[in-house]
């Protein structure tokens, strides 16, 4: 493992790289846990060693300036349910996933010095930050939890909470499975009729759920000019990220976190 592996490391937005955000997605490097989980799992249902986990949490939180009793994690059930997160909530599954926000794939919250986390290997990271910083969310958007309206229910959410129109807010979509690996049956592709591809040489289905969040966001009133999209592709970078498709489902989970800074640092 080279130096740069040893050290915990996030992608990274420029959209939200602003005063009073602190926000990343973990790669696989700088962690405790052997192969196939190597090295820094974040996932505490894949079975790995769980005291490994906790060690990878503990070393992700702290590269971001936070502590675990700060993570606020959900159980990611690939619905479109959204968590209003508040102070009561600090610590939430950050030791034990059997304490995951129960039914929930997005979190939302206005209170400072929460570190809101979700895990992933192949569906997409997406980060939400309004315009004045007052409010933050992030989803788990895979195909399903896209499909039955996570993204939008977010909007609404941050919305309610804020009274900022969507105009208003900037968001992010990281690191996930690109359209070239995403391939499915024509029952899935035919849900996504403006994002799905159909490849005459291999005669299969494709579909860029990306875009499709993009899509959705723009129609839930989100300036195009105001949605960042990663290019990079977990399934096609093997040497950086877990892939639950790639790996035929055994593999670990990166992390996505985003917090409001603590008040006396905003």
């Amino acid at each position: 493992m080279s130096e740069a592996q040893e050290k915990v490391s996030f992608w990274r937005s420029p959209l939200l790289s602003q005063p009073g955000i602190v926000h990343g997605f973990s790669n696989r490097w700088g962690g405790v846990s052997p192969a196939p989980f190597d090295s820094l799992n974040l996932g505490l249902h894949v079975r790995d060693n769980p005291e490994a986990v906790r060690e990878n949490r503990r070393r992700a939180a702290l590269s971001l300036g936070f502590d675990l009793e700060r993570m606020v994690c959900a159980e990611q059930v690939h619905g479109s349910s959204v968590a209003f997160v508040t102070e009561a909530d600090a610590g939430r599954e950050s030791l034990d996933f059997s304490d995951a926000l129960p039914g929930v794939d997005a979190l939302v919250t206005d209170a400072p010095n929460l570190l809101l986390t979700l895990f992933f290997a192949d569906c997409l990271p997406v980060f939400f930050v309004s315009q004045n910083t007052r409010a933050i969310g992030i989803a788990h958007a895979g195909w399903r939890g896209i499909e039955s309206g996570v993204l939008e229910n977010t909007v609404s959410v941050l919305t309610e909470r804020t009274g900022e129109p969507p105009k208003n807010y900037y968001v992010a979509i990281g690191p996930g499975i690109g359209a070239d690996a995403f391939i499915v049956g024509e029952e899935v592709a035919a849900r996504f009729p403006e994002s799905a591809r159909w490849n005459v040489e291999t005669r299969k289905w494709s579909v860029a759920l990306a875009s499709e969040c993009t899509r959705r966001l723009t129609v839930a009133g989100i300036p195009v000019a105001q949605i960042d999209v990663s290019e990079e592709c977990a399934f096609a970078e093997s040497s950086l990220y877990f892939s639950h498709r790639r790996d035929k489902g055994r593999t670990g989970r990166m992390g996505a976190f985003i917090a409001l800074s603590p008040t006396e640092l905003r």
